[in-house]
């Protein structure tokens, strides 16, 4: 079997941010998130790069990261566009907001033959993330039907300056997910404990150690054919909207829920950490330092 391929959702802006979080760098001779989680793919045994992004920042993309990596790995570009629709769907008048990340799975159909990774471009993983996933899709033993996340604990996930929204995960005895339920507005509470607030403003209580996906999906070629299917789905019922959007959680679930797929879930020992506020900067580069500290990480990133 082919090596795996790493696919990289690249094509948000974040504005809760403020800027071009993707290439903000991070790392302590210039280096941005995402170096390190094509540094830990590489030496986790993935063989291919393909960046999802969108055609007005590919020229900073290519220079900023592109180059970087382009003589280590094969990479390769997709680009996710609002009028980037099947037939006969057409993009709403007024529409500006991105179809959602099951879209951008789907706009690099063409690039991926073999089994791959998708991740978010301003998450930090760690690899062992990248271990585990790596080992499942190449071992695969159901190579049409089963698909991989590798999920994360909440109260490693959440940032002290403003709320987050995950899909907490529900599995089966055998680590199968059977869905995952999106809750929005979550804060850290006392006791490495969090709460969310629903739709009517009422605060529930977690646990905080209930296990969120973090977009770290692991997915075999065949995901292509179903996910599209459910995108056709998804545009009748609300291709005419212009805020709904696809989100890769929402169409795992569907597709489990029609007996479609599987989807095996594992669990990172690595802490996730990342850039939703511009104030959790400062964490992400102290982290980072002391990785490369412990000899995780050269310094520059090589």
């Amino acid at each position: 079997m082919d090596k795996p391929a790493l696919l990289v959702l690249a094509a948000g802006m974040g504005s809760r941010y403020g800027g071009l979080k993707q290439i903000d760098p991070v790392g302590p001779s210039g280096e941005i998130i995402l170096d390190y989680s094509i540094y830990d793919a590489l030496q986790s045994g993935f063989g291919k790069v393909v960046f999802v992004i969108r055609h007005d920042i590919e020229s900073v993309f290519r220079e900023k990261v592109g180059a970087r990596w382009e003589k280590r790995v094969p990479v390769e570009y997709a680009f996710q566009e609002l009028e980037d629709l099947p037939a006969p769907y057409a993009l709403p008048s007024g529409r500006t907001r991105p179809w959602g990340t099951g879209h951008a799975i789907l706009c690099a159909a063409s690039r991926l033959s073999e089994p791959f990774a998708a991740i978010n471009a301003d998450d930090f993983y760690g690899r062992n993330a990248y271990a585990l996933l790596a080992d499942a899709l190449t071992r695969n033993p159901d190579p049409v039907h089963r698909h991989f996340m590798v999920g994360f604990t909440l109260r490693n996930t959440l940032s002290e300056f403003g709320f987050v929204s995950r899909g907490v995960c529900v599995k089966n005895a055998e680590e199968f997910l059977t869905e995952v339920n999106e809750r929005t507005h979550i804060v850290p509470a006392p006791g490495g404990r969090a709460e969310f607030k629903d739709e009517n403003g009422s605060a529930h209580p977690l646990t905080g150690d209930e296990i969120v996906s973090m977009n770290f999906w692991g997915f075999m070629p065949s995901i292509f054919d179903s996910l599209g299917g459910l995108f056709e789905e998804f545009l009748s019922r609300k291709g005419t909207e212009l805020k709904s959007e696809f989100y890769i959680p929402f169409a795992v679930s569907e597709l489990i829920g029609k007996k479609m797929i599987s989807l095996q879930v594992m669990t990172s020992s690595d802490s996730w950490f990342g850039v939703t506020y511009r104030e959790d900067k400062p964490r992400v580069e102290e982290s980072i330092r002391a990785l490369v500290c412990r000899g995780i990480y050269p310094s520059p990133l090589e």
